[in-house]
């Protein structure tokens, strides 16, 4: 770790991931020789390639914008790299170097051949034209194609990056290569898309929250649930939660949050689903909309009482003292629809309390599962039902479930998910990495 540090200087966000892996497995390789001798952590650690590119395009006022861009190319021991393109403002090296070493681990976790990658740029779509997002697309793109390829590099969408996004950069790969293929995932159905895609993160998080309960001889009918997000992910598991009879309280963007005590319904979820996706409203028009709701401004759901949560929002939303406020409410279950929300303190702070924490790396792995059926959908030139897709995804959770209560530390029928995920993540790759020698 003393290396890591040294030779990641700021990068505060990809030393944090890297330090909460290590910490469980190291206890767990201690006595295999062979993955000290080859140095497999360090190795991991390192990305294998980190691109960066200017990106210039053309606003609706003719003035030249100029952006950044990355894809961090972390690890392909078990397949080509994949994982997202994310378009924020808070988009750094760091925070790409970060989600592309957890993307490792989690598609690891799903059993599929995929690699770990992450990308995108500091760009920021809110607020931006359509013309806008396709001219800077289209500019991205023509940088990106060069690093990326069915077999070698399949980005998806991430925050930012939806399926308008999505649709202008896939344009762009095909104009510029002359070729159709599944270099990318989170395709419109119209053009080689999976029926599930969209749904698959927030779904797939429910799936394994009912596997967790399941363990507990609980069910998920009847429970309250707080969200953070109401961006894809939040919505779709809001939608899951909401149809297997929970009760889901509080959604949230960047301006805070609704606690909507009567519980978020079908309905009311629908016309949040305009106004977010369609409209790109702000979640403060809900509370305006529906009597009885509060809106919170600058705030988090995490003070509000309830038996489960759900952060779906973004890295480090969840500190120490919003941990203790989880505890100190009795919560059953805290289950990660977005990529490491949880800081270091704040899972000590949970792990001491005996909460169970499904972390991101494995509950919300269905988005990547599907993507990779998606791939293999693209290959054989073929479209699966919806029906079949869900079920499928509804397999792979179970599958990722069951692998993270082998491998983590069992005490009086609670498990640590957390330790249970890195292991069997960390395995499959460390194991591939040993077959090819040292490179």
């Amino acid at each position: 770790m003393e290396g890591v540090e040294k030779r990641n200087p700021g990068q505060d966000e990809f030393v944090q991931a890297v330090r909460e892996v290590s910490q469980d497995i190291f206890s767990w390789i201690q006595d295999k020789r062979e993955y000290h001798e080859a140095e497999i952590l360090r190795r991991i650690a390192e990305p294998d390639q980190i691109i960066s590119f200017r990106v210039c395009w053309e606003d609706d006022d003719h003035n030249i914008r100029v952006e950044r861009g990355w894809r961090v190319q972390n690890n392909n021991a078990i397949g080509p790299y994949k994982g997202g393109l994310r378009f924020h403002p808070s988009v750094t090296e760091s925070v790409l170097k970060f989600l592309a070493f957890e993307q490792t681990f989690k598609n690891s976790l799903t059993g599929l051949p995929l690699g770990g990658g992450k990308g995108g740029s500091n760009f920021n779509p809110h607020g931006k034209s359509d013309r806008e997002v396709m001219r800077f697309c289209q500019s991205f793109m023509t940088e990106l194609y060069r690093h990326i390829g069915p077999n070698v590099d399949v980005p998806a969408g991430d925050i930012g990056v939806g399926s308008r996004e999505i649709g202008y950069l896939f344009g762009q790969y095909k104009r510029l290569t002359n070729r159709w293929e599944g270099v990318l995932t989170g395709k419109a159905n119209e053009y080689g898309g999976s029926p599930m895609r969209v749904e698959a993160t927030g779904y797939g998080a429910v799936h394994f929250l009912e596997h967790v309960l399941k363990r507990k001889n609980e069910g998920i009918e009847g429970k309250s649930v707080i969200i953070s997000g109401a961006g894809n992910v939040a919505l779709h598991a809001a939608e899951k939660l909401i149809d297997l009879g929970a009760k889901v309280l509080t959604l949230s963007d960047s301006d805070g949050f609704v606690h909507d005590p009567d519980g978020i319904d079908e309905e009311k979820l629908d016309w949040i689903k305009t106004l977010k996706i369609q409209k790109r409203g702000r979640i403060s028009e809900y509370a305006e909309e529906y009597s009885g709701v509060e809106f919170h401004e600058d705030g988090e759901p995490w003070g509000v009482d309830a038996d489960i949560a759900m952060p779906c929002a973004t890295q480090n939303e969840i500190g120490k003292d919003e941990a203790k406020q989880l505890v100190e409410n009795d919560v059953l279950a805290v289950v990660e629809g977005a990529n490491m929300p949880t800081t270091a303190e704040a899972v000590e702070v949970l792990r001491e309390a005996k909460v169970t924490l499904a972390p991101g790396k494995a509950a919300n792995a269905g988005g990547v599962a599907v993507s990779g059926l998606e791939m293999s959908q693209n290959s054989e030139r073929i479209s699966w039902q919806r029906e079949k897709l869900e079920d499928m995804l509804a397999n792979l959770m179970e599958d990722i479930h069951d692998k993270c209560v082998e491998h983590g530390d069992t005490e009086n029928d609670h498990v640590d998910y957390v330790k249970g995920a890195n292991i069997a993540g960390f395995k499959k790759v460390a194991d591939a990495m040993l077959a090819f020698g040292v490179m």
